[in-house]
């Protein structure tokens, strides 16, 4: 899982020196995964600077346009503006904390951002995953969808980014991605902390 993927991440990189985000550093340092290497931490809007990103109509899930990160700058509530559009973002950060791809969109029901992913974890984790998925959304209305699927293995996730600790409206597409990524790396390590 998560530990097993840092390692050979830590593994893959040359030098004496790892240039990464603050929450993997965190994680390396917990779990004492690496000695003795010095730690460039980059700052967070570069995360996804290399990322696969599409906008794409929520109707037909035809792609409307690929997008550079620059598309990430825009603000959040560009969603809100084109309601008929939703974002799938693929990203090696995802892959890491075995996420397959992120969907971002705005629920005009709702008036929610719901996030929509493939996390790849064993069907064993149920429990810790939607008692850490309570824990972690907040708010009166925090819910989420959560469903094993046998044909690919995958749970399918769905959550609102509104009950998300720390958010707010007025971030841009990459802080609403980031923020996503936070959250989903320590969902996936605090699962792998309560299977020990």
């Amino acid at each position: 899982m998560l530990k097993n993927h840092m390692k050979q991440y830590i593994s893959e990189q040359n030098g004496d020196g790892i240039s990464i985000f603050k929450e993997e550093k965190e994680y390396i340092e917990k779990n004492k995964l690496a000695e003795a290497i010095q730690f460039d931490v980059k700052e967070p809007n570069v995360r996804f600077i290399d990322a696969y990103i599409e906008r794409c109509d929520k109707l037909s899930e035809n792609i409307i346009r690929n997008e550079s990160s620059v598309f990430l700058t825009q603000p959040l509530d560009y969603l809100k503006k084109h309601k008929n559009e939703f974002i799938y973002l693929e990203s090696q950060w995802f892959d890491l904390i075995d996420v397959e791809a992120v969907s971002l969109e705005f629920d005009d029901v709702f008036g929610t951002y719901d996030v929509m992913l493939g996390l790849k974890l064993q069907k064993k984790f149920d429990i810790s995953l939607k008692d850490n998925l309570n824990t972690h959304l907040h708010g009166d209305e925090a819910k989420f969808d959560l469903m094993f699927s046998l044909d690919d293995g995958l749970w399918n996730l769905n959550f609102a980014l509104n009950y998300v600790e720390g958010f707010q409206e007025d971030i841009t597409i990459g802080e609403a991605y980031q923020s996503i990524y936070h959250f989903l790396f320590k969902l996936v390590e605090a699962v792998e902390e309560n299977m020990k």
